[in-house]
């Protein structure tokens, strides 16, 4: 029987061959096997050599655009400093012109500067904030009075890029250097007149109108508050509708319908829910403009869907076996979700809200729509206060060609890509802490 069994088959096979089957080439070919092992090995070293060459050019994309930014970016950490011989006399600091006193002190150091023009462009190496930094030191140092003090103050932002960029050609990174203020920079250095010194101000001021007085304390404080309301209004209601519409709503077009709507505003424009937020919010409630609550309400929103559907996909992970275990052990619906199927499905649970958190932490079309994008100087007190967020505050000094403020954006995305490499940890930590694996 197997004889004739083997017959027959190789009569088939022959006829197959004689019409030319692909199939039958392949697995009766006249070639030893060897070579059809070699190529399909080949192939596969192929395969593998493009995966990695694709990740090699990924690589080099996300390389070169961290090593601009933080290029760019961390010379706004420093900032310059100028050495000035301020004579602290009663009767000058009485009339409390201490920019006054600046001003002398810079044409006793440079007197050939004698048109108006020469004086504008001298009295332009300090920057508008020095007056209030003399102010302070004669108020630390009162004993001083009656004497001449060399005195250090920070210099304008032109100034500054050009003594860290070390003396180069200004015209073409968008300085506005003259030939003259570039003069009296390189004697001052000269005469180790100028320092660098940490930008402490980028970290503890707010938005100003010049590049060395602004910094992202309003910014970093707006988009925490912004955040904290996002969370409180997005974490229960996604997590508490996730819940329902996997473990307790019943199979039917209803259920149908909404999880469709879910899955479609996971994929709808970020900017749409800033547009709704504006109409809603704003325009229909009335609620405060350039808020926190309603940029965290808008936030809210958009992470909304995102949170369902990643906690729906945690708890599908739950294994039945837990949930017929607790019933079986005589636990209600309501025992079985809160003390064993969400407890198992917390890892994910909390993974996809992080993740979320994130997202929404970078975003910025949305505030755009409801106003946040205003200047704001002041650190917001309450929820109902004007503010902003960081990534508003990146759009805001990208849109400003000024040297000093290009260096501050770099500086501004380097703090926002650290705070969401921090989020990101958080999340992984949490996932590899407590996942349990079936």
């Amino acid at each position: 029987m197997s004889n004739l069994f083997e017959r027959r088959t190789r009569v088939a096979f022959d006829r197959l061959k004689k019409k030319k089957s692909p199939f039958v080439y392949k697995a009766y070919s006249k070639k030893p096997k060897h070579l059809w092992l070699r190529r399909r090995k080949a192939k596969e070293i192929a395969f593998k050599r493009a995966g990695f060459i694709a990740i090699l050019i990924s690589a080099c994309f996300l390389f070169s655009l961290i090593f601009s930014i933080f290029s760019v970016g961390k010379t706004s950490l420093s900032e310059a400093q100028v050495k000035l011989p301020i004579s602290l006399s009663e009767e000058t600091l009485n009339s409390g012109s201490h920019r006054k006193i600046i001003q002398d002190a810079l044409s006793d150091i440079f007197p050939e500067a004698q048109t108006r023009q020469e004086k504008r462009a001298l009295f332009g190496l300090v920057s508008r904030k020095a007056p209030d930094v003399l102010k302070t030191y004669i108020q630390e140092n009162p004993s001083l009075l009656g004497s001449t003090q060399y005195v250090w103050l920070p210099t304008s932002s032109a100034v500054s890029v050009f003594y860290k960029q070390r003396f180069k050609e200004q015209s073409k990174r968008g300085g506005n250097i003259s030939p003259a203020q570039a003069s009296w920079i390189t004697q001052l250095s000269r005469d180790d007149s100028m320092r660098l010194k940490f930008n402490v101000d980028f970290f503890t001021r707010g938005d100003s109108r010049e590049a060395e007085q602004a910094g992202i304390l309003t910014s970093t404080i707006g988009s925490f508050m912004t955040i904290l309301v996002c969370v409180l209004l997005a974490f229960p209601l996604g997590v508490g509708t996730a819940i329902y519409l996997e473990e307790f709503a019943r199979k039917n077009w209803v259920t149908d319908f909404i999880e469709i709507n879910i899955n479609n505003l996971a994929a709808v424009p970020s900017i749409i829910f800033g547009l709704l937020g504006l109409s809603i919010y704003l325009n229909f409630f009335g609620l405060p403009r350039s808020s926190s609550l309603v940029g965290g309400m808008v936030l809210a929103l958009l992470i909304l869907p995102v949170i369902v559907i990643a906690t729906r996909n945690a708890l599908r992970a739950v294994p039945r076996s837990v949930r017929d275990a607790a019933t079986a052990l005589g636990a209600t619906p309501t025992q079985v979700v809160f003390h064993h199927t969400l407890i198992y499905a917390l890892p994910g649970v909390m993974t996809g809200v992080i993740l979320s958190v994130a997202r929404a932490f970078g975003e910025t079309a949305p505030l755009l729509m409801i106003g946040m994008v205003a200047f704001i100087v002041d650190v917001p007190k309450s929820f109902t206060d004007p503010a902003t967020t960081l990534p508003v505050q990146v759009y805001l000094w990208a849109n400003n060609p000024e040297m000093g403020f290009v260096e501050k954006t770099s500086a501004a995305i380097i703090v926002l890509l650290a705070f969401m490499i921090l989020i990101n940890l958080l999340a992984i930590y949490i996932r590899r802490r407590f996942e349990i694996k079936w």
